[in-house]
């Protein structure tokens, strides 16, 4: 977050990153989206949004009456947040947590260390499109990338969700080209992103990512049972079993999180201390 020229109170300091997070990465802010979100009247929305263009971000937003809302300049520059693609994804996943509007403080103090995770490159028009096609339903004609494939590769997807890994951002689209629901990593996606018509290939068709998935997770047998005893209390397990229920797209996503390789045991059960203990219901969910 770059400094402005006077210290601004939180509640205030809040609500105009609202607005530069919104703008940019959306592309259309409204009131809507500071009255749903701080419970305050629609004529301070209107004069929250009015201070911000004219004392805090001057030039960075404009009024589009065919958007019926505010949309960033061509000269747009954070100045309450870093412009960094984390920031609204980041506030997409806090959504549902009680804490929301408390999420972007900086409350640490010196006794405590953050581990911030290297920020992948992720373009605005790139989220802006996606996000507009997803609430749409649209087809997008894109260039991806990937290690396999580093060259670039005319693909037209329709995005539904947006999904988070722990480590990165993808998409959870449908490929024309595949004719099949498929994961495109956010920072991957390279030049401009048309949109298209409608497509009927919604969130609700896709059965892999609406079907739920349990994983079971147990202290390594190998364990002596205090041993085991202590990684059950970890973990808040019942009768040294812990159930983790997924999305059947997100299996591998959340054994790389609970650092499970399942493809190779440790030497060490101390280095081990969890497995799974339905492998054989989760191996079709796994990659390769």
């Amino acid at each position: 977050m770059k400094d402005t020229q006077s210290p601004l109170r939180w509640d205030l300091l809040l609500r105009y990153r609202l607005i530069e997070i919104i703008a940019l990465w959306e592309g259309r802010l409204t009131t809507k989206h500071l009255v749903d979100s701080f419970g305050i009247g629609r004529q301070q929305a209107s004069k929250d949004i009015n201070n911000y263009r004219n004392g805090i971000g001057i030039g960075n937003i404009e009024y589009d009456k065919y958007l019926k809302g505010y949309r960033p300049t061509e000269h747009f520059e954070p100045k309450v947040t870093s412009g960094n693609a984390d920031e609204y994804l980041q506030l997409l996943s806090r959504q549902s947590e009680l804490e929301n509007t408390f999420a972007n403080l900086s409350l640490a103090q010196a006794n405590t260390e953050l581990l911030a995770v290297p920020v992948r490159n992720v373009k605005p028009k790139i989220i802006r499109a996606i996000v507009r096609a997803a609430k749409e339903q649209r087809r997008l004609d894109v260039d991806y990338v990937s290690v396999s494939s580093p060259n670039r590769e005319g693909r037209i997807i329709v995005p539904h969700t947006l999904v988070f890994t722990g480590v990165r951002w993808h998409v959870r689209a449908w490929c024309e080209k595949s004719s099949d629901y498929r994961d495109f990593v956010l920072s991957r996606f390279r030049g401009d992103v048309e949109m298209m018509d409608p497509s009927p290939h919604t969130g609700e068709h896709d059965e892999k990512w609406n079907t739920k998935v349990s994983i079971c997770i147990a202290p390594d047998s190998r364990l002596d049972s205090d041993q085991q005893q202590v990684v059950a209390q970890d973990w808040a397990m019942t009768n040294n079993l812990l159930e983790v229920t997924v999305r059947g797209p997100l299996v591998q996503y959340a054994l790389q999180a609970l650092h499970i390789d399942v493809h190779t045991v440790q030497a060490k059960a101390e280095a081990q201390q969890i497995v799974i203990a339905n492998l054989e219901q989760v191996k079709p969910w796994l990659f390769g």
